[in-house]
This record gives structure tokens, C-alpha cells and sequence, in this order.
């Protein structure tokens, strides 16, 4: 009884073997991570602004930190949650409002209209909310829900 219960494992385990030798399984080659210019491109598409920075057309738009003061060009608005658009050289009319914004944003042949043209400034708007700004500020103000949306 032994002898056969011994054999009919020796032929399961035969049985195994066979099947892995049809299905040629070869060990995967060593992977190793990618590195671009010595960053870790995983942190290197996830930076975000902070604090950020609103700011006027002479500002410089980019990563903005402490240390390097600049306006984020890629704000979205987590209340319409859309895309923070800016226009150089303009401001907005003082009829601009939420309707106006959600029928037009962020076409600017049809937002031209209540724009108008004042060197210096930068006009911003999403969906829900506009502003016009000309010297450099850090974003505080409670009712624009603009959050960087990484660089």
C-alpha cells in the first residue's frame, strides 16, 4: 500500500514537470529604473507650486516656491474643476460673472468681450470665478478654490 502511494506521488510530480516544461517558462531579465539627468522622473512630473503665486504679465510664470517667486501656469479649479486660463495685457469688465464664465470659459474669442486690454496685467478665470491681477501676490483668497495642478 505504501509502494503505491509513494509511486502515484513520483508520477504527479513527473506530471508537473511535464507541464512546466511545455509551458517554457524563462526567468525575467533584472529591470532596472529609469533615470533622466540624475532625477528620479517619478518626483520629477509630480512637483507642485507652493505657495502659489498669481501675478501680473511682467511676472515670470512657472514653479513657484519661496525661493523662486512665480506665477503657476497650470492651476485648475477644484469647484468647476477646470482649467485656470490667463490672458496677458487684459483685464476683466466690471459686468463679468459667474454665467458669463460658464457659458465662455475658456474660448477667448468669446471671453474677448469682456475683456479689456491694460498693459501690465494678467487676467485669469475658470468656470466659476475671474480674476484681474498686476503685482505679483500669493493666491490667498478663501472664495478662488485654484490649487497647481503639477508641473
Amino acid at each position: 500500500m505504501i509502494d503505491k502511494t509513494k509511486r502515484k506521488a513520483s508520477e504527479d510530480h513527473d506530471d508537473l514537470d511535464q507541464i512546466l516544461d511545455d509551458l517554457k517558462v524563462e526567468p525575467l531579465p533584472d529591470v532596472k529604473p529609469i533615470k533622466s539627468n540624475g532625477y528620479d522622473t517619478r518626483t520629477e512630473t509630480a512637483r507642485k507650486c507652493y505657495p502659489i503665486y498669481v501675478g501680473g504679465a511682467n511676472c515670470s510664470c512657472g514653479i513657484g516656491t519661496s525661493m523662486s517667486q512665480k506665477t503657476c501656469d497650470k492651476m485648475r479649479c477644484t469647484s468647476c474643476d477646470f482649467k485656470v486660463v490667463s490672458f496677458d495685457n487684459f483685464e476683466w469688465t466690471t459686468d463679468t460673472d459667474y454665467l458669463f464664465l460658464r457659458n465662455h470659459a475658456p474660448d477667448f474669442q468669446k471671453l474677448k468681450s469682456n475683456l479689456n486690454s491694460r498693459k501690465g496685467y494678467r487676467a485669469y478665470c475658470c468656470q466659476c470665478s475671474f480674476r484681474s491681477i498686476k503685482d505679483l501676490a500669493q493666491l490667498k483668497d478663501p472664495q478662488l478654490k485654484w490649487v497647481c495642478g503639477k508641473h
